[in-house]
């Protein structure tokens, strides 16, 4: 099974690495290798070389969408004879468990912040709207946290389309890995930013039949792709490496698997999981929406982006 590209006629340019790389132009690395290790997620290999030849180019498309976008509101404003607020340029990254979109929406915000037309840039990831365990363990879908019913929806698109308003500040919850749960009490403060991006596995799913979802919030959204059987590959080194880690934590929910288990249960342990959850979200829910995303990095085996598709305007 595969996550390949159809062959189909398509309403997306699809671009080499190497044609990608090109369109750089003349922008400027604002990153030390340094500042790439503390944004770099764990097994992820990303250099500096990917940032130059993929995430450099990225960053000036973004930076051109943020540009015309302001344009359009002056032609608004002078349509409607009077001056139309700014409000937040909204960025969607989507894409598997394991496949890398946390770096990418880490990398991204660092990137956009150094332009000098945008330097407030917000990240919020949608497990700050995932529903605590208590209420996941009384409905019975703990092991599926991660698809589309574990999330509560509406708290999500209301946080969005309120900043897209011009909210001047939106608090959300904070969601601990570690603790594997929603952190009570505890919230995060989101200050009308000039960039907002918003991280998650479901978050170019289309809503429900007449109703508003996350994306339609969307200037710009972002599918991180992969072949199936490399992500699967990616979820097990990362939960190995989880293990010899984070799990030794006493707090990690995940801290017997570092005690108990040895190296073969681990492995059995992380192919069921994928097997039984990541991969039927994946293919269920997640990767369905590849074709709604402005622009899709696929990467190969090694994490490297080979291949760039953008949505023809």
């Amino acid at each position: 099974m595969t996550s390949g590209w159809d062959s189909v006629p398509s309403p997306y340019v699809e671009l080499s690495r190497e044609a990608w790389r090109g369109l750089r132009e003349n922008t400027p690395l604002p990153l030390t290798p340094g500042e790439l290790d503390a944004l770099r997620g764990l097994r992820d290999p990303i250099d500096i070389a990917e940032v130059e030849e993929v995430y450099l180019p990225l960053s000036r498309l973004l930076n051109l969408f943020f540009l015309s976008d302001g344009r359009l509101r002056d032609t608004v404003s002078d349509f409607l004879g009077g001056e139309v607020r700014p409000t937040p340029f909204i960025i969607g990254v989507a894409g598997s468990v394991a496949v890398g979109k946390s770096t990418t929406s880490r990398l991204l915000r660092t990137l956009l912040a150094r332009w000098p037309e945008h330097p407030s840039v917000e990240l919020v990831t949608t497990d700050s709207f995932l529903y605590p365990n208590s209420v996941l363990s009384e409905r019975g879908i703990l092991d599926r946290k991660g698809f589309p019913e574990s999330y509560d929806r509406r708290a999500l698109v209301r946080f969005v389309s309120s900043i897209k308003s011009g909210a001047e500040h939106a608090r959300i919850p904070v969601y601990s890995h570690l603790e594997y749960d929603i952190v009570p009490d505890a919230e995060q403060t989101v200050a009308r930013p000039d960039i907002l991006i918003v991280e998650g596995l479901n978050v170019l799913q289309a809503p429900p039949p007449g109703t508003l979802g996350v994306s339609d919030f969307f200037d710009f959204s972002i599918y991180v792709d992969a072949r199936v059987e490399d992500i699967r590959q990616w979820y097990v080194d990362r939960l190995f490496a989880l293990r010899r880690t984070a799990f030794t934590d006493p707090r990690s929910y995940f801290h017997k698997y570092a005690n108990e288990l040895d190296e073969d249960e681990t492995a059995a342990f992380a192919h069921g999981v994928w097997r039984d959850v990541n991969e039927i979200n994946l293919v269920s829910n997640i990767l369905p929406t590849r074709a709604r995303a402005t622009l899709v990095l696929h990467k190969d085996r090694e994490h490297a982006v080979q291949r760039v598709r953008l949505r023809r305007i």
